[in-house]
C-alpha cells in the first residue's frame, strides 16, 4: 500500500464537511500544523473535532474557530482560546466537556475495539448526567462510550514510507491513541525515511494504523506558556 503522499493537501483528500475528526496535540505541543492549515484554507466546515483543547485565539484549532469551520468541540481543556469562549456562549459552538483521563481512555478503546467501559471519573457530577452507573468494589462508575473518528490527523518527529511513527517528548501526547482511532489516519512527520530505516524497538505507533503520511514543513512549534526561572542576583 503506497502511503506516502506529497503534502497536506494530498493527505486531506477525502475530507469532507460534517465528518468528525481527531487531532493529536496538548496546548499548542505536537498538533498537526500543517494539517490544520490546510483545512483553515479550505472550504471545509461543520466538523466535529476531537481533541485536548482548541489550541489559541491565532494558532491551532483557533484558526479553525476563527473561520467558523467548526461544528463541535470535544475536549478535555479549552481555557486559552476566548474566541472558543465566544462561541460557546452565543451558542453557535456545541462543545462536550470530558475529563482529561476519560478522554484519552475513549480514544484509545475506540483504536482497540473496546466500545465502552466504566470509570469513577464524572460520577455525581454533569459529566455523569443520564449514563449508566454500576457499583466496583462499593464505588459507583459511570459507562463511557469509545471515540472514534473519520480522519484522525497527528503529528510525529520520524516517520517511515511504511507508516511507523516516533514521537518526540512530551509531543507523544494525544498522538498515539488518536493514530489508533480514526478511520483513515494521516501522519505529518518532521523527517520522513525509507521504509526499514527506523528501529523497530523504537516505534511508538505501528504502520498499521497509519493510511497516510507526509513530511511536513515550516513548523512553528509555538509555546504556549513560557515560564522561565528568573535570574539569581
Amino acid at each position: 500500500m503506497q502511503k506516502q503522499v506529497a503534502d497536506a493537501r494530498a493527505a486531506l483528500e477525502g475530507l469532507r464537511s460534517g465528518m468528525t475528526l481527531m487531532l493529536g496535540g496538548f496546548g499548542l505541543c505536537g498538533i498537526p500544523e500543517n494539517c490544520i492549515t490546510a483545512l483553515a484554507e479550505s472550504d471545509i466546515n461543520a466538523l466535529t473535532c476531537i481533541s485536548n483543547n482548541a489550541g489559541v485565539d491565532d494558532f491551532g484549532l483557533g484558526l479553525l474557530l476563527h473561520s467558523r469551520q467548526i461544528r463541535k468541540m470535544i475536549a478535555s481543556y479549552v481555557g486559552e482560546n476566548a474566541e472558543f469562549e465566544r462561541q460557546m456562549l452565543d451558542g453557535s459552538l456545541e462543545v462536550d466537556l470530558i475529563p482529561q483521563g476519560s478522554l484519552a481512555e475513549r480514544c484509545r478503546a475506540g483504536g482497540a475495539g473496546i466500545p465502552a467501559f466504566f470509570t469513577p471519573a464524572g460520577y455525581g457530577t454533569e459529566v455523569g448526567e443520564g449514563k449508566e452507573v454500576r457499583s466496583f468494589d462499593g464505588k459507583p462508575h459511570i459507562l463511557e462510550h469509545a471515540l472514534t473518528a473519520d480522519f484522525a490527523l497527528v503529528k510525529a518527529w520520524r516517520g517511515d514510507t511504511d507508516g511507523n511513527l516516533i514521537y518526540k517528548g512530551t509531543a507523544r501526547n494525544f498522538n498515539p491513541v488518536m493514530a489508533m482511532a480514526g478511520r483513515i489516519t494521516v501522519a505529518e512527520v518532521e523527517e520522513l525515511v525509507p521504509a526499514g530505516t527506523l528501529d523497530p524497538n523504537m516505534i511508538h505507533t505501528p504502520g498499521v494504523f497509519v493510511q497516510r503520511i507526509f513530511q511536513g514543513s515550516r513548523y512553528e512549534k509555538r509555546i504556549e506558556q513560557r515560564t522561565t526561572r528568573p535570574h539569581a542576583r
